[in-house]
């Protein structure tokens, strides 16, 4: 399996080209028109399946053109790299159709856990009983910072030459929102914002609460609460930030903080979804870390080069 174009753990011809982005997109897409096709079989129907469908063709045309579009010059270098963070938004709003064909949510086993680890329902209570309009509108201002997290980190390692870092980073985040998706599409889980009545108070009423409101009532996806996508693919994409320019991790890291906050305290994800975001996070981090490691690479000896194991 390749991040970077080399390949993790060998592999024959027919697959040298293409890169652990690539073959991770191609399960996913298997894996979600395997739902598609088990929900329109079992008679409860998927609106639109046809277009889902024809979509799942699409993204599956370009994992097989990605290893020739990076052979086609920067810009087609640059497209086969980073395709699936384009396609990222589309994906997350296909997760709202499937789960709400579904015909079933998970909200009462997550809330008892969330009593269960937290003593109460915190997403209920925390926006209603500390109603702070300077820490309501810092903390949106970090969940509305959601999509600038996710795309400056791979980005910022781009544009400062570091491109196998961005590499590392795309797939690993990208890696994140694959898991993530594939628990929303067999476990959904709606959240508090559905689960519960909205709050009405100072808090709510700051412009970042509002616009995220807003933002979400045209763009949110049904059942995708638990894990915490938000809180895991944030969190990886600012590790590896941290991991390969610090800098520009650090320049994250109080929005990453703030977003995790956020996601319980706006009522848009339970306190467990937030937990178990953080530990999917943490379990891709340590598996990049791990793979990185154990990665081959060429040294020069004597003039000769040879294979050794990098550590990093």
């Amino acid at each position: 399996m390749a991040v970077n174009g080399r390949n993790w753990g060998g592999g024959g011809t027919l697959w040298r080209d293409f890169t652990a982005i690539d073959l991770a997109t191609g399960a996913y897409v298997v894996i979600a028109t395997g739902a598609l096709l088990y929900s329109f079989f079992r008679g409860g129907g998927v609106p639109a399946w046809p277009w889902l469908l024809a979509a799942h063709a699409l993204i599956s045309a370009l994992v097989l053109l990605a290893p020739q579009a990076r052979k086609a010059g920067p810009v087609g270098r640059f497209l086969g790299d980073w395709y699936p963070m384009v396609l990222l938004p589309a994906l997350y709003g296909e997760i709202g159709i499937l789960t709400l064909s579904a015909g079933f949510q998970n909200d009462l086993m997550i809330q008892r856990l969330e009593t269960w680890v937290f003593g109460s329902q915190i997403s209920y209570r925390w926006i209603r009983e500390s109603p702070n309009v300077v820490l309501s509108w810092g903390l949106h201002a970090c969940y509305l910072a959601y999509y600038p997290i996710l795309y400056a980190s791979p980005l910022a390692l781009w544009m400062s030459g570091r491109r196998d870092a961005s590499r590392h980073t795309i797939f690993a985040v990208m890696a994140t929102f694959y898991l993530c998706y594939i628990v929303f599409i067999f476990f959904p889980v709606a959240g508090p914002r559905y689960a519960f009545d909205s709050a009405h108070n100072a808090a709510t009423e700051v412009w970042p609460a509002r616009f995220a409101a807003w933002l979400l009532d045209r763009g949110d996806s049904w059942g995708a609460a638990f894990p915490s996508s938000h809180v895991a693919a944030s969190v990886v994409a600012t590790g590896m930030a941290l991991r390969y320019w610090r800098p520009a991790g650090l320049a994250l890291l109080p929005f990453t903080a703030g977003l995790i906050l956020a996601v319980v305290y706006g009522q848009f994800h339970y306190a467990a979804d937030a937990l178990a975001g953080l530990m999917v996070a943490a379990v891709m981090i340590g598996l990049m870390q791990t793979a990185e490691a154990s990665e081959p690479r060429r040294v020069t000896i004597g003039g000769y080069g040879v294979e050794s194991s990098r550590s990093v």
